[in-house]
């Protein structure tokens, strides 16, 4: 399918036209982005039905990706690209007299996902359609989604994020595939006159789930799936029993905003029925759709593969079996075949509280059926288990313990495979966090290290670099990405080497300017940008990188006229309204801000800047400026990481400790290749085995970090009278529990390399250059490919190319 700029200027207008009926030159930014939109739609609808109509005439296995977020960023350019139509849609926007970027800054970036996670999930979604990979997203149609966040005195407020004020361009509604979701009520079990227990429900509030489908449309294949997210409404025929607005909210709050505060009761019920609705909602379609094949139940599993995206979607394992049991009329031992081959989960979190668990009480209440099917598993799991394993270790993995049901456990019981997603991760979850099924179920576990997606990450976020690589190694990498690793080649290539740090020059001042605009805040584009973006969590140590800056501010006190590497410091988070200690560091680092951005003794030789309310397209601006990625999380707490992946691929340089995919980075980039510090798993376990850690020895012995401590409680920093006291005795009283001060001197060692190196400029660019070159296997098509091939078994156009997936991909 070809358009002509000729021809594009013609049927844009018609759209346009349809749409407003007036000219549009005298339109906003706003319609023409809405006009755009549509007539992308459109311009993709033929391949999306024939996309739907080839699966259902082959009747090929197809993927359920189940994920409580799903974070795409603006679609516009990146739908554009997929389709191949992105130059002359441009050029034809330019002709028109529109400003192309205005109208592509118009679209909302919706925060349908708090970072990782639904990032993760979003690339997933771009190289399973790009793959040619039957396969269809399964989440919610949040309202608000996450908050949009704004800083006020340097504190984080929450305020609503309304990314559907104008509507959403992409997505149709499928009002005559809406499902029903029962809560509460009383069920019993009663014979049904031929030898099977029936299930009878009273008193349930019935809610309507409607879907709304957005194509997922891949790299220039013609393919397009489906992404279904689910909104919650009022049965028409029970509207008389809504009478009140609070009735009518109880309803709404469901699909109103991603993760509700759960520090209280009702928040974590609201959050369990949130789960519950998209996953029943989710399963019903499913069945639905496999019945209307006619084909035996035996062929479910080799038709349907249902991949739970973390635990949130864990209740797919009761939901399939109350439908197979109570509504097919299956035995119990062929409903529990078909669940187990059918569902794969991915465990996304080493730490053992992180992973969700919920009162029993609370989901007897709420979904009393399917805590029945729960309990009936859990027994059977026992009486299965115990004659095997005995009693010790099989009751450390029921499902059921304590007064509480464990998600992860239920996932594990209830799937065929378990995943993590970095080597290190893995190996953790069955050395340590997940030991006892690893014991049990020793072949269900499997590494699939993350990936991301070149197209959104380079070919849009950085366009000349992505020229300058097509014009050095050809194009072959942009559906291969192994091939960038011919880009090495011109390491030492000094015309290359000087284009490479053009674009980074130019990059930087781009972002430069944003910072100008929007914060007042002049930068100096030649100095070092060190970059930490991603979810603010103590683990994650922005705290110490916070710690650095302040050594270095008190170096610059200490003697104004001091030769420093001038360094740029962006941060972009985002903390859980709920955690509070989060929220502080916040306060603390944009504290530290304002008093080095307007420190006359500073100048140039240091910048902070926190971004507000950092997202996807805040990503697209910040990664391709980065010269240096933070990524600094105490060894064997980080799952994996993204942002190592997006930061390596633009050029920027890691700085690390031996952490999720940073140990992967390591391998494939060369340790000269990237800046490590600090203690690496072995180590924290022993500190934790042994318990003899003592932070303020540590602080007693180092003179430097005692006075950098100093500062947060002796008024140094202006307004953090409060939130210093409170750092710092997270540090000292309650000795540090993610070993900051422990790591301190290690990690200014490492920034104190990266300073010197930064003074040779050719060597950094051939150092960048290096992991541009060496950040192919990381591509998220690689990570799906795996998926396809060695857990859900389906197949696409590239699958069947197995050559394309040995050997490209050393990780």
């Amino acid at each position: 399918m070809t358009l002509t700029t000729t021809e594009f200027k013609t049927e844009f207008t018609k759209v346009f036209e349809a749409l407003y009926a007036s000219n549009i030159k005298d339109a906003s930014s706003v319609q023409q982005y809405n006009a755009l939109g549509n007539f992308i739609k459109v311009y993709s609808s033929e391949n999306w039905n024939q996309t739907n109509q080839l699966y259902l005439d082959n009747q090929v296995k197809q993927v359920y990706y189940f994920s409580m977020e799903f974070l795409p960023g603006r679609m516009l350019k990146s739908n554009l690209l997929n389709l191949g139509i992105l130059d002359t849609v441009r050029t034809g926007i330019k002709e028109m007299g529109l400003d192309f970027e205005e109208i592509v800054g118009s679209e909302v970036d919706p925060a349908l996902g708090n970072g990782g996670l639904g990032r993760l999930a979003s690339c997933f979604m771009d190289s399973i359609a790009s793959l040619g990979i039957p396969g269809n997203g399964n989440g919610i149609r949040y309202r608000y989604g996450l908050f949009q966040q704004k800083f006020v005195d340097g504190y984080q407020v929450e305020l609503p994020e309304n990314w559907l004020r104008n509507g959403n361009v992409w997505e149709v509604r499928k009002e005559n595939k809406a499902v029903t979701v029962r809560f509460g009520g009383e069920v019993y079990l009663k014979e049904d006159g031929k030898n099977k227990l029936r299930p009878i429900y009273s008193n349930t509030q019935n809610i309507l789930a409607v879907p709304y489908d957005t194509g997922m449309i891949g790299y220039e294949n013609d393919v397009v799936n489906n992404l279904r997210l689910w909104s919650a409404e009022i049965p028409v025929e029970e509207e008389i029993n809504y009478k009140t607005v609070a009735d009518r909210e109880v309803v709404n709050q469901i699909t109103e905003v991603l993760y509700p505060d759960d520090s209280n009761y009702e928040g974590q019920l609201l959050r369990l029925r949130q789960e519950y609705f998209f996953t029943s909602a989710g399963i019903q379609s499913i069945v639905r759709f496999f019945k209307k094949q006619q084909l035996p139940w035996s062929e479910f599993s080799n038709k349907i593969a249902i991949h739970v995206n973390d635990t949130h979607p864990a209740l797919c394992v009761p939901e399939l079996m109350r439908i197979l049991l109570d509504e097919e009329g299956l035995g119990w031992e062929q409903a529990w075949n078909i669940t187990k081959r059918s569902i794969s989960y991915t465990n996304h979190t080493i730490m053992q509280e992180a992973m969700e668990k919920w009162p029993v009480q609370m989901v007897q209440e709420l979904l009393p059926r399917i805590y029945q099917i729960i309990e009936a598993i859990n027994q059977r799991h026992i009486d299965k288990k115990v004659p095997l394993y005995g009693e010790e270790l099989t009751y450390r993995t029921t499902i059921i313990s304590d007064g509480y049901i464990k998600m992860a456990n239920l996932a594990i019981i209830g799937s065929h495979s378990v995943n993590g997603v970095a080597q290190l991760h893995t190996d953790i979850l069955k050395e340590e966090t997940l030991r006892d099924f690893y014991e049990m179920y020793p072949s269900k576990f499997n590494n699939k290290t993350n990936g991301i997606t070149q197209r959104r990450w380079l070919h849009l976020a950085n366009e000349k670099l992505t020229h300058l690589i097509d014009e050095k190694i050809g194009k072959e990498w942009k559906t291969n990405p192994a091939e960038l690793r011919q880009f090495k080649a011109y390491s030492k290539d000094k015309d290359t080497l000087s284009c490479l740090a053009d674009i980074k020059l130019e990059n930087k001042q781009r972002f430069a300017a944003y910072a100008k605009e929007k914060y007042a805040i002049e930068l100096d584009p030649t100095a070092l940008f060190d970059v930490q973006i991603k979810r603010l969590h103590a683990y994650k140590r922005q705290l110490l990188n916070a710690l650095h800056i302040l050594d270095r501010y008190l170096k610059i006190k200490d003697d104004p006229s001091l030769e420093l590497q001038p360094r740029v410091f962006i941060f972009g988070a985002k903390a859980a309204p709920s955690y509070i200690y989060a929220k502080q560091i916040i306060k603390f680092i944009n504290a530290l801000a304002h008093l080095v951005n307007n420190d006359p003794d500073v100048g140039d030789k240091m910048k902070i800047v926190f971004v507000e309310n950092y997202g996807v397209s805040l990503a697209e601006l910040i990664i391709p400026a980065a010269d240096i990625s933070e990524q600094i999380s105490l060894a064997g707490k980080e799952a994996s990481g993204t942002s190592n992946m997006k930061l390596m691929l633009n050029g920027a340089l890691t700085l690390a400790t031996l952490d999720g995919a940073n140990i992967e980075i390591k391998d494939l980039v060369g340790e000269e290749n990237i800046f490590l510090f600090g203690l690496t798993n072995e180590e924290v376990n022993q500190l934790n085995r042994e318990g003899t850690y003592s932070a303020k020895r540590v602080l007693d012995e180092n003179e430097r970090l005692n006075r950098v401590l100093e500062c947060l409680i002796n008024g140094m920093i202006p307004d953090i009278e409060e939130e210093g006291r409170v750092i710092y005795d997270s540090l000292i009283r309650y000795n540090d529990e993610y070993y900051v001060l422990k790591d301190f001197e290690s990690f200014v060692a490492a920034q104190e390399r990266a300073d010197k190196l930064y003074q040779d400029k050719e060597a950094w660019n051939q150092k960048a250059l290096i992991n541009i070159a060496s950040s192919g296997p990381f591509s998220a098509d690689f990570t799906i490919m795996r998926y396809a091939d060695e857990i859900w078994n389906v197949k696409g156009k590239a699958i069947k190319n197995r050559s394309f997936l040995k050997g490209n991909q050393p990780i």
